[in-house]
């Protein structure tokens, strides 16, 4: 796993066998979490949150709200969010509007933990180099600050940029690697 803290998660799930398991699992995994038992709940956490939650594990079919209204709320409040839906009666058709609405995954139940594993690496992953390429633009406008200050008239860091597009086209790259990974690893 990187060495990014990992995202504030929560788990949404009405049946409380499924949402005390993966909690406990992703406590043990260094993972704050907060739970609710009902898409109103999962709203209403969101609400108060706002931008909290950088994971969300969401049934699909829930009292109060779909497993779809909360990923869109979640997408809202927080557009890098990762939500993960859960269900137990997949369909084509609701993997497709998952993905559509912005879901980073779709899990049949039975899931298992080491798929629950593959998806928290996943978002560190992610979460890392999307922190590192936050400080990279960091550096890159502290520097073209400083050269502007230092020698007027002097153009900006466009070799940087080459270098940053370059660095985003590799964590791209990366990025589709672990979402195949993903895919093989659910067999």
């Amino acid at each position: 796993m990187s060495t990014e803290k990992p995202p504030e998660t929560l788990v949404v799930d009405d049946d409380p066998e499924v949402r005390e398991l993966l909690a406990e699992h992703l406590r043990s995994r260094g993972v704050r979490v907060a739970t609710a038992a009902d898409g109103a709940a999962a709203l209403a956490a969101i609400e108060r949150g706002a931008a909290q939650f950088g994971l969300v594990f969401c049934d699909l079919h829930l009292p109060g709200a779909d497993g779809l209204e909360v990923l869109a709320a979640a997408r809202r409040a927080n557009s890098s969010a990762c939500v993960v839906i859960i269900t137990g009666y997949a369909s084509l058709d609701s993997a497709i509007q998952a993905v559509r609405l912005g879901a980073y995954d779709y899990l049949t139940k039975p899931f298992s933990l080491g798929q629950i594993d593959v998806i928290l690496r996943r978002v560190n992953e992610r979460c890392a180099l999307e922190a590192e390429n936050r400080r990279l633009l960091h550096r890159l406008d502290t520097q073209d600050v400083t050269q502007a200050h230092r020698a007027p008239g002097a153009h900006t860091s466009m070799d940087r940029l080459g270098q940053i597009e370059q660095r985003l086209a590799s964590i791209e790259a990366t990025l589709r690697e672990l979402a195949a990974e993903t895919r093989r690893a659910r067999g």
